[in-house]
């Protein structure tokens, strides 16, 4: 028993891990078609595009700075890789790789205006936002592009091992920003300026560098969620992503990450996609309108901040 109230209260991620378990016992007590494997596998192939979105923005966050440009970013580089995979013109490998690539450079066009200009993220990715949604639209002409690489469609719909390629793509994913959050030194200095920037500054640590690589971090991910909704849906819409980089962002706030920086884990964003997740399936599996699953995921997201600061507060004091 002290070893679970200790998991719970001492490690960063026990509170949402506790919340995730209370809602899946919750929707399994309602309805028998929750906990099934096939259930359970369209939950994580629903939320395998939102949770790359969201580890590439954890970064972002954690050193202090926001991206509100991921769903045009999404839609930008959805438009892309459909162009370029449309009639088999190039090779898949070639349009995958020019996609990320094109994600990289806006990521970067983001950190370069954050750290030369010194205006604020939110204010810049706001820009961006509206700017990307404007090249999507300009590159597709106002249209969906069809007619894609039949390779494309099975990164999105098809399946190794019986295995969905998006979970796998969201496995990847994971096991990657994990390693690259906690292992490396890049790491620990995105903590570093998140907790205290000037100080990172007087210890050596280059700031704007750092500031730079976590935005393209995150143009690289939301690039490959680009590439994936694409390829799930088998077009090119210059309308995706709406609305994208607010589930993303939810998703990380609600998995502890601070919005003040310094501190946040990948395994927590994880587990905040997860609670979305799971909390949209099953209102669907219940039957409640999408209207009121709207007004009820808004208030779970405050609610989850609240308890967040609440249980930051009981750990100090325990």
């Amino acid at each position: 028993m002290k070893e679970l109230k200790a998991f719970f209260t001492k490690t960063p991620t026990g509170g949402i891990f506790l919340a995730l378990i209370l809602v899946c016992a919750l929707f399994s007590s309602m309805t028998s078609r929750f906990l099934t494997p096939t259930n359970i596998s369209v939950i994580l192939n629903q939320v395998s595009v939102n949770a790359i979105l969201a580890f590439g923005v954890t970064f972002v966050i954690i050193a202090g700075g926001i991206d509100l440009s991921l769903g045009s970013l999404v839609a930008v580089c959805g438009v892309v890789v459909a162009l370029l995979s449309q009639n088999n013109e190039y090779s898949l490998w070639l349009a995958i790789i020019g996609t990320l690539i094109a994600g990289i450079a806006l990521g970067a066009l983001n950190g370069i205006i954050v750290v030369l200009t010194k205006v604020p993220p939110f204010i810049v990715t706001l820009g961006t936002m509206t700017i990307g949604r404007g090249v999507a639209l300009i590159l597709s002409k106002g249209r969906p592009i069809s007619e894609l690489n039949e390779s494309l469609n099975f990164l999105g719909n098809g399946d190794l091992f019986g295995i969905p390629i998006p979970i796998l793509f969201l496995v990847l994913s994971y096991a990657t920003c994990h390693i690259l959050l906690t292992k490396t030194i890049f790491g620990r200095y995105v903590k570093a300026i998140g907790g205290n920037e000037m100080a990172s500054y007087v210890a050596g640590v280059r700031v704007n560098r750092i500031k730079l690589y976590v935005y393209m971090i995150s143009g690289l991910f939301a690039a490959l969620a680009g590439i994936l909704l694409t390829a799930r849906i088998n077009t090119g819409q210059p309308n995706a992503g709406l609305g994208f980089e607010l589930d993303a962002i939810a998703a990380v706030i609600i998995g502890g990450t601070s919005t003040r920086g310094g501190k946040g884990t990948i395994t927590g964003t994880l587990l905040g996609v997860l609670f979305i997740g799971v909390i949209n399936n099953g209102l669907d599996l219940i039957n409640v309108s999408a209207y009121w699953q709207q007004v009820i995921m808004g208030g779970i997201i405050i609610l989850a901040v609240v308890l967040d600061g609440l249980y930051q507060k009981l750990k100090m004091n325990i």
